[in-house]
């Protein structure tokens, strides 16, 4: 597994990532989550990455218990925290999620620090590797919104008050590098900007969703993350199973091959169920078909021979899609294939936004 530098901190990870989001779900309970996690270690994947609000979909009930099953394994796998890159991630403001700091419509530098103490106890760790910003405590268009409104713009705790928080953390010792997710082209670059003119911590990484039926990275955030030094990870490069082929024939509501997009009815509403992404699954799922390959090896190996893409990272239910999706990386698309994925997305952009 190739490894590579996360920004510009001393931050070294594979390639491929394991994200966490479906530990403490239906789908993983802790003893399966074990599985994956001891896998992913051999397989040579050792960037983890999880987060307070875990698992997905969110609930007061389950709130921390990701992080928590994470914990558990680090006690019964002597020498496995030392082997690993431990992510995890502070919600932004709550609002909707009324168990997080009472719904607070903001996320202070105290919440940032408090939030963070939370997750060093759940994760039985003295120290996170990387710690993230989950979304923006400014108003901006994410999670399937598409457009910017300046009337819903707000006060908000400013972005050099958040570094002032994440700096605390990182001189005490608890935080080794920073970074921010589901983030615009102007936060990115504003947090940049500010860290670098007030000595703060510079992020080292902005955690997008980036994937066939999602390029809009490729619209303007890749030029900052290239000039300004920050990497990506690639969240959902398989649109929550909608690019492994899985729903191609009877839709989300295959009986025979459950998925989350199946399971949970409240992911059926964000933008990964809608039609239109669907359909833009199927596209890409025939390319790759057509060429001989199965479609999670198009979507991952678009992603893992991307040079956007720092580390992508991968939501398995089983040790078997786990495999699967390491074993992606073996793949390379020939020049033809990228020219058609080229063609597609010139026709129907991008449904998964």
């Amino acid at each position: 597994m190739e490894h590579i530098s996360l920004g510009r901190s001393d931050l070294v990870v594979s390639k491929v990532c394991l994200g966490t989001m479906t530990f403490g779900e239906r789908q993983v309970d802790e003893r399966t989550a074990f599985s994956i996690l001891d896998r992913a270690l051999e397989r040579g994947v050792d960037l983890i990455d999880t987060a307070e609000m875990y698992p997905v979909p969110p609930s007061a009930e389950r709130f921390g218990d990701t992080e928590r099953i994470v914990g558990r394994w680090f006690a019964q796998r002597p020498g496995a925290r030392h082997k690993v890159v431990l992510a995890t991630k502070v919600s932004g403001a709550a609002r909707a999620y009324h168990w997080i700091r009472g719904g607070k419509a903001d996320l202070e530098a105290d919440d940032i620090v408090a939030a963070c103490d939370a997750s060093l106890q759940r994760l039985g760790t003295d120290v996170i590797d990387l710690y993230q910003i989950h979304w923006p405590v400014r108003h901006v268009p994410m999670f399937g919104g598409l457009y910017f409104d300046p009337a819903k713009d707000r006060p908000a705790t400013p972005i050099e008050a958040q570094l002032e928080a994440m700096q605390r953390l990182v001189q005490a010792g608890k935080v080794r590098a920073v970074g921010v997710s589901n983030e615009t082209p102007w936060g990115v670059a504003e947090f940049v900007r500010i860290a670098d003119a007030q000595g703060l911590p510079r992020i080292a990484t902005v955690q997008n969703p980036y994937g066939l039926v999602n390029r809009v990275v490729d619209n303007g955030l890749d030029e900052v993350l290239h000039h300004a030094g920050v990497s990506l990870l690639a969240y959902s490069p398989l649109g929550f199973g909608l690019l492994s082929g899985k729903y191609d024939e009877r839709g989300l509501d295959d009986p025979a091959r459950p998925g989350r997009l199946a399971i949970f009815d409240s992911m059926k509403q964000q933008r990964w169920g809608r039609a239109e992404s669907l359909a833009a699954a199927r596209r890409y799922n025939a390319l790759a078909r057509e060429h001989g390959l199965t479609p999670v090896q198009l979507a991952l190996a678009f992603c893992y021979r991307n040079w956007r893409v720092a580390s992508t990272i991968i939501g398995v239910t089983s040790v078997a899609q786990l495999d699967e999706n390491v074993d992606a990386w073996g793949v390379a698309l020939p020049g033809e294939v990228l020219a058609e994925i080229d063609r597609i997305r010139w026709e129907i952009r991008d449904p998964g936004q």
